[in-house]
């Protein structure tokens, strides 16, 4: 059965993907955070990392945008329901095409040179791998979290839920964040008519309303 899991799942992804979420992680969470006294908590659910690629680009936006993030308690999950892909982001090692688009300051910082088979690889640093912790979730099930969440990514994975299924897991993703939270969308999914807990502030980008 997880193997059938793992072989009907999509999984594209990439660094940075949808950019705009990330310059508004980093100039309305990050940056204020930033400013606030040592010991802040800050909690960022990455709900369908795939392969990594996107808890590891919400990793290099902490880093860029909290140069004292140590000073505080940020943590991310990310969660997949493919056991394959979890451990492809767990090993946080890309192929040079993986990065194809990001500038040579993220991937001299983010990343290093290793060489597997004969074939040049990019590993993640581990400045950036002990932020994360990666765990199997199926979204259909009970969420075992207690949150809160400050952020939610759950991008380009409602897309393949029907109505009903989508509002039961908003209506759940609602009950883990507090009012004034943000939850990102992917770019071809909407709350519209589906629920009435987030208000849309930027392209699918949600914060989460008074209860």
């Amino acid at each position: 059965m997880v193997e059938f899991c793992n072989a009907i799942t999509t999984n594209l992804t990439s660094f940075f993907r949808e950019s705009h979420h990330f310059d508004f992680l980093r100039d309305q969470v990050l940056v204020p955070l930033g400013t606030r006294p040592p010991g802040q908590r800050l909690r960022i659910w990455s709900a369908g990392c795939s392969t990594g690629e996107e808890p590891y680009s919400i990793a290099m936006t902490v880093r860029e945008s909290v140069p004292q993030a140590s000073r505080h308690d940020i943590k991310i999950l990310a969660t997949d329901l493919d056991s394959d892909v979890l451990s492809r982001g767990r090993k946080g090692v890309y192929a040079d095409d993986r990065v194809k688009g990001m500038s040579q300051a993220r991937i001299s910082a983010f990343f290093q040179e290793q060489v597997e088979g004969g074939a040049r690889r990019l590993a993640i640093t581990p400045n950036l791998r002990e932020l994360i912790t990666f765990n199997q979730l199926n979204l259909m099930h009970e969420l075992p979290m207690r949150g809160p969440f400050d952020v939610i990514f759950c991008r380009n994975v409602v897309i393949y839920f029907d109505k009903e299924t989508q509002r039961d897991l908003f209506k759940r993703f609602a009950l883990l964040q507090r009012p004034g939270d943000v939850l990102f969308l992917g770019h071809s999914e909407s709350m519209f008519k589906v629920s009435d807990a987030y208000t849309l502030v930027g392209r699918t980008i949600y914060r989460r309303n008074e209860s």
